[in-house]
């Protein structure tokens, strides 16, 4: 049974704020704290291997309980709550279907084995359901474990990210326009690690997509 299935049939359909029973997996007044939450931020980037980072949050408040939830409580779909959110403002989605191939930050078999899913592949697989993006999870590869990012501050995290992923399949990426995605965005050193990396199949383009922004 795929990750995805098992997550609807082990969790009913609630929302991810409040909890009640809900089929889009948020309610309209949760919908509505969100929404003033919400920045939809698009920052063009200079200097790093992507050329843009597109977020729907600042990692603060409702928003950083919310996502640490998701990470580290087994409360895997969340990713409907999230999902389900961005899908209603139309303008900003459309920003995100002009990729057309959508890449999720992978992470290494030891914590897949202890969370039972990754947390940005769960966005990602949503998000091309809903598009037109293809999916590849067999590109981008993490051949290292390390010590988490977020223990440590930002000339560690550039250094500790070194040479964790590997590129296969790059045939699938060449010439493409590439959304890779994560979580949360602090000092861009994991999102800007595997643009590197997927720069090695010469895309077109490549934009990084998170919930929110540190």
């Amino acid at each position: 049974m795929k990750i995805e299935k098992l997550i609807d049939f082990v969790y009913p359909p609630t929302c991810g704020i409040c909890g009640k029973l809900n089929n889009d997996f948020l309610c309209k007044k949760c919908e509505k704290v969100l929404e003033t939450e919400a920045i939809y931020g698009v920052d063009k980037v200079l200097e790093k291997y992507f050329n843009e980072h597109l977020y729907i949050f600042v990692y603060q408040g409702i928003l950083r309980r919310i996502i640490l939830k998701y990470k580290f409580q087994e409360e895997a779909y969340l990713y409907k709550t999230f999902v389900n959110f961005l899908l209603k403002n139309e303008n900003f989605f459309e920003k995100i279907k002009k990729y057309d191939t959508i890449v999720p930050v992978p992470i290494s078999k030891k914590r897949l084995k202890k969370r039972g899913y990754n947390q940005s592949e769960l966005i990602a697989k949503e998000i091309a359901y809903n598009s037109d993006l293809k999916l590849e999870t067999a590109c981008l590869l993490k051949v290292k474990n390390i010590i988490e990012q977020s223990k440590l501050n930002k000339e560690e995290r550039m250094k500790n990210i070194q040479g964790v992923y590997k590129l296969t399949n790059m045939e699938k990426l060449y010439k493409k326009e590439i959304l890779l995605v994560d979580d949360i965005y602090t000092t861009g050193s994991t999102v800007n690690e595997c643009a590197k990396v997927l720069r090695e199949a010469n895309p077109r383009k490549i934009g990084v997509f998170t919930l929110a922004k540190d």
